[in-house]
């Protein structure tokens, strides 16, 4: 038995019959009109052309309609384009319109994902050096819960005798070559996932500003290098540019580029905000003799990037690992940047620093709004801990542990203007990090193309025709402009305080509004712990008691 309204058997079988071409017990389809509408017209032009034969040019415009629609009802992969012959293409037009659409047209200035247009257009005026300033007050609603503003002060600083370029001391009591970095610099970005005139621009924009361009895990490319500015080198589990052929940690190749004069600090990247806990997969078609040779992996094949590391699989191992980096850069600040997940782990490795006495220089805190590339939309929404939540733990952990003041603490995730500076220092970071406001300085227009390689603007993209677009010379400058103009932001916020340096800032400055007529300050809601009360015999609060249960040194959790 035979679907009568277009071949289909009860098997899933598609053929042409005689009932679904001619039946019509059904309502007219576009089918049926399409496959009657192209017969009358190629008889119509036939005729025609019996009386005037040029009329057969008529094909030109008709034949390769009448082709898409036939091809559209033998493809058996979109039910619409069967249905539909011809006008059911317009839907993909429409979903590749959708996102612009929404962008221009639908969205408000305060809705817009994940950055919304006000906080875009800061950014770009930033980087223009063009206006900032807002007409007639906020668009905020100043009532709504979630709603967060920071004090300030009936003493404030005069902004013009304060530092307008704060620098934090990076590197502890095991350090030799300490780096003092910006209180704002570019965040973890590899080339492969940047195109080259993009890695330029920051880095040479970085070298005009002042500030720190961290490499990502894809290794020090010849575009990190060219333009001079400083760099933070970070090192994921794929070990690209410090690795043996076989994907192990290699000694002697990460003593070559940990040396080299531009790298100021080095990042062992344990997960990342925008996907922890995933690895990675760079295809042997993207893998160019160029990339090859930059992470240290031979052309053309297929390269994983474990989820784990391999050079460590114990608290214990980590922080000797970090001091082992330390040494072979010639002591050079060696940290790590996670996403806080299981906080066990993160209590487990505390403990193996205070049992060791051995601390890293910094720590990366990256939270789970992070995200610059791709990443699988379950990994992007629902895993690892958002940044507030997560400095603040590590904060806290830290003065627990009594070894705050033995690190620095970076904050990256969705730092955008001044006031998220504010924020991330009120809970404890001494300095932030970020990604997609610095690419927004490049000329990113959030088209959401990073994960296809049509980044339009060409800062997302290894394709040369939009690369082309995106010009050094000017986009350099931008980006040192907005770093600027930034940070300038923040200064005077901290002068408006009555503050006169970050380290200054603390958990009573910021309010947020829990509910319509509840307001709480940071440490209302954050608590700090009180110093050394995690250690033996300290008086552990109750919220860690089951968490310092489970955390060893000698492993990241217990069973």
């Amino acid at each position: 038995m035979t679907d009568c309204r277009f071949g289909v058997t009860p098997h899933g079988d598609f053929s042409w019959t005689q009932s679904a071409i001619f039946d019509f017990h059904y309502p007219l389809s576009m089918r049926k009109m399409f496959i009657f509408g192209s017969i009358a017209v190629t008889a119509l032009i036939l005729v025609w052309a019996y009386f005037w034969p040029k009329a057969l040019f008529a094909f030109v415009l008709v034949g390769p309609v009448i082709y898409i629609g036939v091809a559209d009802m033998l493809q058996t992969r979109q039910s619409i384009r069967i249905n539909f012959p011809v006008l059911g293409r317009l839907r993909y037009v429409f979903e590749d319109l959708r996102p612009k659409i929404q962008q221009y047209f639908v969205e408000s200035d305060t809705d817009g994902a994940p950055i919304n247009r006000n906080e875009r257009s800061v950014i770009y005026q930033r980087a223009k050096k063009q206006i900032d300033t807002i007409p007639f007050g906020t668009q905020l609603d100043v009532y709504a819960e979630g709603y967060e503003w920071m004090t300030h002060s009936i003493a404030p600083k005069d902004f013009h005798k304060m530092d307008h370029h704060p620098r934090v001391r990076f590197g502890g009591k095991e350090c030799t070559q300490p780096y003092d970095m910006s209180v704002l610099n570019v965040s973890a970005m590899s080339f492969g996932s940047l195109s080259k005139n993009a890695v330029m621009a920051l880095n040479a924009g970085a070298r005009i500003g002042h500030f720190a361009h961290n490499t990502g895990e894809g290794g020090i490319s010849p575009y990190h290098l060219e333009p001079g500015g400083d760099l933070v080198w970070q090192i994921g589990t794929g070990y690209f540019g410090a690795r043996t052929e076989d994907g192990n940690f290699s000694d002697e190749a990460f003593k070559a580029n940990a040396t080299r004069p531009n790298v100021k600090m080095i990042e062992i990247k344990l997960s990342q905000g925008a996907k922890p806990g995933h690895g990675g997969i760079l295809p042997g078609k993207k893998n160019t003799p160029e990339i090859a040779a930059i992470r240290l992996v031979k052309p053309g094949t297929t390269v994983f990037s474990p989820p784990f590391h391999s050079a460590f699989s114990t608290p214990l191992e980590l922080i000797q690992f970090v001091k082992r980096l330390r040494q072979l850069s010639g002591g050079k600040p060696v940290g790590f940047k996670l996403c806080i997940g299981r906080k066990s782990e993160f209590l487990s490795i505390c403990k193996a620093m205070v049992q060791l006495n051995t601390y890293p220089d910094f720590i990366t805190i990256d939270g789970g709004e992070g995200g610059t590339g791709a990443a699988p939309p379950e990994f992007t929404n629902f895993v690892g801990m958002p940044l507030l939540d997560a400095l603040a733990f590590a904060d806290n952990t830290l003065r627990g542990f009594g070894i705050r003041n033995e690190m620095k603490l970076i904050a990256s995730g969705k730092i955008l203007t001044g006031f998220h500076m504010v924020r991330a220092m009120a809970l404890g970071a001494d300095s932030c990090n970020t990604a997609r406001a610095m690419m927004m300085a490049l000329g990113c227009i959030q088209a959401l193309e990073c994960n296809k390689n049509t980044c339009p603007t060409g800062v997302a993209t290894q394709d040369p025709y939009f690369m082309k677009g995106l010009v050094v010379e000017d986009k350099k400058v931008r980006v040192a402009n907005y770093h600027k103009n930034t940070v300038e932001s923040f200064v005077e916020l901290m002068g408006a305080a009555g503050l006169a340096l970050p380290h200054q800032i603390n958990r009573t400055h910021i309010y947020r509004r829990v509910f319509m007529n509840l307001v709480k300050t940071y440490e209302e809601i954050y608590p700090t712990l009180p110093e050394g009360c995690l250690l033996d015999g300290g008086d552990v609060p109750f919220d860690y008691e089951s968490y310092m249960k489970r955390a060893s040194a000698e492993a990241f959790e217990l069973a």
